[in-house]
């Protein structure tokens, strides 16, 4: 754009008589008007000329600047109005023309125009912001001040802006800077509310801890001024949980450890859904033991990390370990006395990542009764199996149906008794009913008579027999098959229980139901929701949920692979690869994560290709399983 200016002179107008003639002679300066009249005039008195001319002469004065002076100082007087006035697009306009002709001004209206253009919420000023950052770092960094940097990432990270915000706090980790504590837990806040923030953060986060460490290894003071806090990382891993990103989550929590940084009561729920995500339970139950040391005050909180570690059970198929869970984790809660829930009662203890068998392992350090108040997270997330109510853990009707579902399938109904019994007595202490009558019409729902047949007949043996309902519902259900065989057989067995039952057009009446005996029902009412679908329903889509699960073999080989490339035994970790192949086991993402990870640590990079080779195929036939 050409710049208009005008020159300002010193301009005399004179009117000059000679006689009756009059002139108008316009002169540009004093020097002029003398030279003027020298030539002139003179010439006159040297003709013999004597007559002496009359002026009149009208002067305007203007002060007088030279081109360069005034352009400058009229563009740095218009860019300091257009900033005072909030005129964006003139000040830049200016600042640009200024640039050009004379190079940055001084460092204060520099940082007073980027501080300008940050206040503003226009995502198109914000990267003109950016873009001018980026023209100062090239030419004078040292106007970048640490202040105006973070209110420009302040902006861009409430503007939703994590890419442009990303560039500036890199420049800010360059150059040894970063914002104060309580301004990055606000950035990381704004950055994991989207998925393409997440996974910035979670970069910038890895970025700043290796910058860290780095510092700490040359014993700077400057090392805690950069040390990421607890709270920075809660934020991190629990987006990665909400956006599934659990490979990257996997990788934060051993960034976790390698900075010293302490896990919090909410940490530890937050790494449970990660190990649960990939599928680690052997990593899961490492938490186990010092769960089970907390007060009661804890249940509600730690109730996530359950239902995480039973989840993982019922994945690995092991339903005598989830039967263990679900009957056991009153019992160390109850044993302990109610605590201040705002006070540290323990130091931090420390828990293994990978297996505690291999050397220079690492470790995590958690707190687990440590709770920041001011925390925006709520870890506690979706219960499906497991419920709390007055300090209590209760299996949901959907645990409840997977223990049914797996102790049908391994023929174990005997167990499954012995843990119905068990949950009786529970439940008979917290005042509720039982619910073995609703396990009974589960079973006939889906046809399963056998085992409701066996579950009477256990009841009966352990001299704790059923009501009346549930002989009436099996009886009922046997008539209506036409199995008039096993019919006759339970109305014996239930004139024996002292249930006297009539038979009259496939409809069962009870006519005499024996002192004492009442009707139970294993209805478990959840607080937490108004609609729970019953046991029945549960137990019917467990049924189709498990035809289509992925094979519970799959999760124990991905566990021996994460063991050995966590040992750098790359060998035995792709014979194990290997094998799945030949089992015609199909790989999950896990799978491959383990082994790309292994690779990586070991420079492997040329039987990372090769690996890709199969992952290329897989996810181009589409059947690359999430665990």
């Amino acid at each position: 754009m050409a710049i208009k200016l005008t020159r300002k002179m010193f301009v005399n107008t004179c009117f000059i008589s000679f006689g009756s003639t009059r002139f108008l002679v316009g002169l540009n300066s004093n020097h002029d008007t003398r030279f003027f009249l020298g030539k002139i005039f003179g010439g006159f008195e040297g003709s013999g000329f004597i007559s002496r001319p009359r002026f009149f002469c009208r002067a305007t004065c203007v002060e007088r600047l030279s081109w360069e002076g005034s352009s400058h100082e009229v563009l740095l007087s218009k860019l300091e109005n257009a900033l005072k006035d909030l005129k964006l697009d003139e000040a830049w306009e200016t600042f640009n023309d200024f640039k050009r002709l004379y190079g940055f001004p001084s460092h204060l209206l520099v940082s007073r125009f980027i501080t300008q253009l940050s206040y503003s919420t226009t995502p198109h000023w914000l990267l003109k912001a950016c873009d001018l950052v980026m023209m100062v770092l090239k030419e004078k960094s040292n106007h970048l001040q640490p202040d105006m940097l973070t209110k420009l990432v302040l902006s861009l990270a409430r503007a939703q802006m994590p890419i442009p915000l990303s560039m500036i706090l890199r420049l800010m980790l360059e150059k040894g800077i970063l914002p104060p504590m309580n301004v990055l837990h606000l950035l990381f806040l704004h950055m994991v509310k989207t998925e393409v923030g997440t996974c910035i953060a979670s970069n910038l986060l890895i970025e700043i801890c290796d910058y860290y460490m780095r510092v700490c290894s040359g014993k700077s003071h400057r090392a805690n001024l950069l040390k990421p806090d607890t709270m920075i990382f809660n934020l991190v891993l629990d987006s990665c949980v909400r956006f599934a990103s659990s490979l990257k989550g996997q990788q934060i929590i051993e960034l976790m450890s390698q900075t010293g940084v302490v896990a919090d009561a909410h940490s530890i729920v937050i790494i449970a859904q990660i190990h649960e995500l990939n599928g680690q339970r052997d990593e899961l139950k490492k938490f186990k033991d010092h769960v089970a040391t907390l007060p009661v005050a804890f249940v509600s909180h730690y109730q996530q990390y359950l239902e995480c570690l039973l989840n993982l059970h019922f994945k690995f198929d092991d339903i005598e370990a989830a039967a263990e869970l679900l009957l056991g984790m009153n019992r160390s809660w109850e044993s302990r006395p109610m605590k201040d829930s705002g006070k540290d009662y323990q130091k931090p203890c420390f828990v293994p990542i990978g297996s505690q068998n291999l050397r220079n392992g690492l470790k995590i350090q958690v707190m687990l009764e440590h709770q920041q108040n001011d925390s925006a997270l709520n870890a506690e997330g979706k219960s499906d199996l497991v419920f709390c109510r007055d300090k209590k853990l209760f299996p949901s009707n959907r645990a409840l149906s997977k223990l049914i579902n797996g102790y049908k399938r391994h023929g174990k109904i005997n167990e499954l008794s012995k843990f119905l019994l068990g949950l009786k007595k529970e439940l008979d202490s917290s005042g509720q009913s039982s619910l073995l009558s609703d396990v009974i019409d589960a079973c006939i729902s889906l046809g399963w008579m056998e085992v409701a047949h066996d579950i009477l007949d256990d009841m009966e043996s352990s001299g704790d027999p059923l009501g009346s309902s549930a002989y009436e519902a099996l009886l009922t259900a046997y008539y209506k098959r036409n199995m008039f065989r096993e019919g006759d057989v339970l109305l014996k067995q239930s004139r024996k229980a002292g249930f006297v039952m009539e038979v009259a057009n496939n409809s069962v009446i009870c006519k005499n139901v024996a002192a004492n005996v009442g009707r139970s029902s294993l209805c478990i009412k959840e607080a937490s929701s108004i609609c729970q679908p019953t046991l029945s329903e549960c137990l019917v889509q467990e049924v189709s949920d498990s035809e289509k699960a992925i094979s519970p073999i799959t999760y124990e080989l991905n566990s021996s692979i994460y063991f050995f490339t966590k040992a750098k035994m790359m060998g035995d970790a792709l014979n194990i690869y290997r094998r799945m192949q030949k089992m015609k086991i199909q790989p999950t993402e896990q799978t491959f994560m383990y082994l790309v990870c292994g690779y990586s640590s070991l420079e492997m990079y040329r039987d990372i290709t090769i690996l890709w080779g199969d992952m290329k195929r897989i996810m181009e036939s589409r059947t690359l399983n999430r665990e």
